[in-house]
């Protein structure tokens, strides 16, 4: 009986500290439950919906435990220790005209040891590559395209596959801006200072004719495409030719020698332009302003201001897409507020005689399409490795 009592007293007592032990553990878990809840808040505050908007794909949960301070927040890189990110530029979505083709193909590669974008290279949209995960032959100009129609986002990531592929290296990374978000960054940032030594003009690529429709090419220019019988050689048709009457760019975009103040709108015509001198003078002449538009940033000193930076990226909104995570993106702009300026190496590929590309002769109805010399990737893997040099390198 005594024992019993004794016994029972015991488990009275066990009983009690289970409970008290529970309860405590109720309390821990809804701590950091509640920690949790007010992190993701902070987070999401500090985010904004824009960023949500330029990451759709970002994962938040993965971002806020990057920013616990002791979880590593590296971004990724090559053994050499480089970041390698594709830009990309485009006219938009439904945007008649190009869509969703990449018409603006860059690669920038930086050092998170020495903090400084080490160099830029551009690839000419005609190069003819085979589409990941498919045996389809296309100009990689199309890859972002043939994968943003089956999945969004998918583009993105095709490009990275392909260029990591002719580039040698892996490419972490993907943006990508319309021309409309050009635009926008440029009148945002205050526009852009172009000077030149002699005048700058493109008299046919934003003034080309056209069969006279009711809708789009309605000014006459008084020309006629004439069609031809195969058999007689005798004119079988004969249609009138026409010029937009909102033609871009003014219809002949001009600039002056000298000094060239620049808004968005102007801006963007003057990287456009390639049809009287070429794709590859183009991309040399992106580069210079991706260049000037990095100067400008650090000078209105929006690498050191997230709130400058965010309004940005609220004004530019659905024009702007990436892969980055939301930490990856903070990175980045920590990244930026310690970037050194030193000289950028700068590469286009090209077709010249000492170029890493050539014409074939035979295209198999592909038309006009470019082939890396010896059918192989390796001599642009060289260069490549030459623009970004190693962690010993002392640079």
């Amino acid at each position: 009986m005594f024992s019993w009592k004794k016994v029972g007293k015991k488990s009275e007592k066990g009983t009690l500290q289970q409970g008290k032990k529970k309860r405590f553990s109720r309390k821990i878990i809804l701590g950091i439950v509640s920690f949790f809840v007010l992190f993701i808040g902070i987070f999401s505050l500090w985010a904004g919906p824009t960023l949500f908007k330029v990451a759709p794909n970002a994962n938040v949960f993965t971002s806020i435990l990057r920013s616990i301070p002791g979880v590593s927040d590296s971004l990724n890189e090559t053994d050499s220790g480089t970041t390698n990110i594709v830009l990309l530029g485009m006219r938009g979505e439904e945007v008649v005209g190009g869509g969703l083709l990449a018409d603006t193909i860059m690669v920038a590669s930086l050092s998170q040891e020495n903090k400084q974008v080490l160099s830029l290279i551009s690839i000419p949209r005609d190069l003819y590559v085979t589409v990941p995960e498919s045996s389809q032959k296309a100009k990689i100009n199309a890859v972002h395209a043939l994968g943003e129609s089956q999945k969004k986002g998918l583009g993105l990531e095709y490009m990275k596959t392909i260029l990591s592929d002719v580039l040698g290296q892996e490419i972490h990374y993907a943006v990508s801006i319309d021309f409309a978000g050009f635009e926008q960054l440029i009148d945002a940032l205050g526009g852009v200072t172009i000077t030149l030594n002699e005048p700058f003009i493109e008299p046919l690529q934003f003034h080309e004719e056209r069969v006279c429709d009711p809708n789009v090419f309605t000014v006459p220019s008084g020309n006629f495409e004439e069609k031809i019988s195969g058999t007689t050689g005798k004119v079988k048709a004969r249609y009138p030719l026409c010029y937009n009457a909102n033609e871009e760019c003014g219809g002949v975009f001009e600039l002056p020698a000298g000094q060239n103040n620049l808004n968005g709108e102007k801006t963007l015509c003057y990287v456009r332009s390639r049809v009287t001198s070429s794709d590859f003078d183009r991309a040399r002449r992106q580069q210079e302003v991706l260049k000037q538009l990095k100067e400008k940033a650090l000078s209105l000193g929006l690498l050191i201001d997230f709130e400058k930076t965010n309004g940005i990226l609220n004004a530019l909104g659905n024009n702007v897409h990436t892969d980055l995570q939301l930490w990856e993106m903070k990175r980045f702009f920590e990244l930026a507020q310690a970037f050194q300026s030193p000289e950028i190496r700068q590469k286009v590929l090209e077709n010249s005689s000492e170029g890493l590309l050539y014409v074939p002769e035979e295209t198999g109805g592909a038309g006009y399409i470019l082939l890396p010399r010896g059918d192989s990737y390796a001599g642009i893997h060289e260069v490549f490795s030459s623009l970004v040099p190693k962690k010993d390198d002392g640079e």
